[in-house]
């Protein structure tokens, strides 16, 4: 049954179906995003929107803006453990920080994040003797903790509020809540597949280990603190009445948030806006579409042009370092050369001569 079933997942890369099939499920997913946003901002009203705005207290935008970062700051962690799993102790924490930080928030932005935030990461980790391989090895490993974080947040929280869930897929509650302990058993037999024994995946060079039960918990832990926070944030910034709990808002935006990755769409714009504002359906409209454009200034736009500037500042020390190695190794080469070279053949000529 598994060779199987390899032998269809093989063929199905030679003849790119898998390929095919995913554009046509971010096409289905964009197109369906882009008719409902229209059928629900139908009618606007640009002035309640500016007003909605303009009477969020600073201290909420504040309080969100801290939430947000410590998301970053627990996402920083992706990096490090994915470094440490596959046996780079010598990168230290503050270029795993630095790597993790901008990969991912140019990658939320630009879209198609597993690419560009590879291309970030390797940018950064060659400077450290990290191969090509290596580097996607550290992209597996933190997208599996992402998805492991995601995992468990879904299914803990639908599990507990399916409602969510059905507001936004209109699946029957009793389905919704079936998905979420289906989900949550393949967490439990996961890790305690991982727990079993030494996992390996891939082949040759490309073999990773995968963490063990223990570490697989830290991953998780990682995954659900990082969506805790940038839930929080999000909850911070729905309007107040009528009051929806924590958990729903939760549920909904990592809903949206996965809808959002799997469209490749830059910022899962048009997709996450479509699912929050069907999900959250309760909400006045120009008060929720004002915490959700907050939202994307401090979540993607405020990273997006920190992540710009640093990697700009690093590119241009790193240039000048550059040129400071290659003018002395210059005056080395110079103060090298023999003294009868034509050079100072010349410059020991006497007068006379």
């Amino acid at each position: 049954m598994l060779e199987t079933l390899r032998g269809a997942i093989a063929y199905m890369r030679e003849k790119q179906i898998l390929h095919k099939l995913g554009v046509l499920i971010s096409i289905a997913i964009i197109g369906t995003a882009c008719f409902i946003l229209y059928e629900m901002l139908k009618g606007l009203d640009t002035d309640d929107l500016y007003e909605a705005l303009r009477e969020t207290e600073v201290r909420t935008v504040l309080l969100a803006g801290l939430c947000v970062a410590a998301g970053y700051f627990t996402l920083t962690f992706y990096d490090l453990f994915a470094l440490r799993a596959i046996g780079r102790d010598q990168v230290p924490y503050r270029i795993a920080a630095f790597a993790g930080f901008t990969s991912y928030s140019i990658g939320h932005n630009v879209g198609a994040s597993v690419f560009t935030g590879g291309v970030v990461r390797y940018r950064i980790y060659s400077a450290w003797n990290l191969t090509a391989v290596d580097v996607a090895k550290v992209c597996f490993l933190a997208g599996l903790t992402f998805w492991l974080g995601n995992a468990a947040v879904l299914g803990l929280g639908v599990a507990y509020h399916p409602e969510a869930a059905a507001s936004i897929d209109k699946m029957p509650i009793w389905l919704n809540r079936a998905a979420a302990l289906c989900i949550l058993a393949g967490l439990v037999a996961y890790v305690m597949w991982v727990w079993a024994k030494p996992r390996e995946v891939g082949r040759g060079s490309w073999t990773v280990t995968l963490p063990s039960g223990p570490l697989t918990l830290l991953q998780i832990v990682i995954g659900i603190v990082d969506l805790g926070f940038c839930a929080l944030a999000m909850y911070i910034l729905v309007p107040d009445e009528p009051h929806v709990g924590f958990v729903v808002v939760a549920v909904i935006f990592v809903s949206a948030t996965l809808l959002g990755f799997a469209s490749h769409s830059p910022g899962g714009l048009g997709v996450f806006d479509a699912a929050m504002l069907v999900g959250l359906f309760q909400f006045d409209r120009e008060e929720l579409l004002a915490g959700m454009l907050l939202f994307r200034v401090l979540y993607y736009l405020v990273p997006f042009i920190i992540s710009v500037i640093l990697l700009s500042l690093r590119e241009l020390i790193v240039g000048l370092r550059a040129k400071r190695v290659a003018a002395a190794l210059q005056r080395l080469d110079d103060a090298a050369k023999p003294n009868g070279s034509p050079g100072s053949a010349q410059g020991s000529q006497s007068p006379v001569s």
